[in-house]
């Protein structure tokens, strides 16, 4: 496997093609706009001018779009996708999507000869660049052990997760942690902000304690400097959160605390915040003490 198309070249799907150009495999991008991917055009990705073009040749496709209707879009739409690839093609969708449209895919691409797996990642940014992404997988197991060489380019911790969806199901677990920890960062600096504490002593102080996070780590510094540039869309996390919300009563299960959350981030979200990083929560605290 060394022919691979990769469709969706953004913040996280620039450096995941690099990685997999290190690696030696032989990308094949497709974009809206060629002028943001010139640069790693440069670098040895070849440039296709449609989907088609993009995939009809390509042993593996890699998607990361934004929204579960852009997965829709790329691959059912006419001249798309499931429409252009190869029989025996891997379809590995990346993107944080709906676990029904995962299975959705998966039972169109068999039918055709495909190899389908759901593959979202965590890690942000910054673990897109270094190649240490967390990769969540779902399909057939004999898949994703033959997809095992593309994974490593881009991750170092990749785990078989179960059946068609699974995957998708695993990233919305780790999106409802990644709610309560970070709501739990905003309120804890909103409290000792109100008490007149120095908020750089106090990162110092609890980031190696119990109430040490990522979370913590990555967005306290950010949100004290006022940093508010995204690693990852407020608008795609707050897609997340509604995602999970969805499966959650689907299951009849209260989440009381990811409600809370999602109605925080969609009420910045109208007031055009949408794209900011996620830490931008914090606006909502700031905003709700100065009423």
């Amino acid at each position: 496997m060394n022919k691979i198309g990769f469709i969706g070249v953004g913040i996280m799907g620039k450096s995941m093609v690099r990685n997999l150009m290190k690696a030696g495999f032989e990308l094949h991008i497709y974009a809206r706009t060629k002028s943001k991917v010139e640069d790693v055009i440069s670098e040895g990705a070849v440039f296709h001018e449609s989907i088609s073009d993009c995939v009809s040749d390509c042993e593996a496709v890699i998607t990361i779009v934004g929204f579960p209707r852009d997965v829709e879009e790329v691959y059912f739409d006419e001249g798309n996708i499931l429409d252009s690839v190869k029989p025996g093609t891997y379809l590995i969708d990346m993107t944080t999507t709906s676990p029904m449209l995962a299975e959705k895919i998966f039972k169109a691409g068999s039918e055709k000869g495909c190899h389908v797996l759901d593959a979202p990642v965590t890690g942000g940014d910054t673990g897109a660049k270094a190649g240490t992404l967390s990769i969540l997988v779902g399909g057939l197991k004999e898949d994703y052990e033959a997809c095992m060489p593309l994974f490593e380019a881009m991750g170092t911790n990749i785990n078989y997760q179960g059946t068609a969806g699974c995957g998708q199901h695993a990233k919305l677990a780790n999106q409802i942690m990644i709610a309560g920890a970070l709501s739990g960062v905003c309120e804890a600096l909103t409290y000792a902000k109100s008490k007149g504490l120095d908020l750089q002593v106090l990162l110092d102080s609890v980031s190696t304690g119990a109430a040490g996070s990522k979370q913590l780590d990555t967005f306290g510094p950010k949100i004290l400097a006022g940093d508010y540039a995204p690693g990852f869309f407020m608008k795609h996390f707050i897609k997340d959160m509604r995602l999970a919300l969805t499966e959650a009563n689907m299951s009849e299960l209260n989440l009381e605390v990811l409600s809370q959350v999602l109605a925080s981030y969609e009420m910045l979200e109208a007031e055009g915040y949408g794209d900011l990083g996620t830490q931008a929560l914090m606006k909502y605290y700031e905003e709700t003490e100065e009423e």
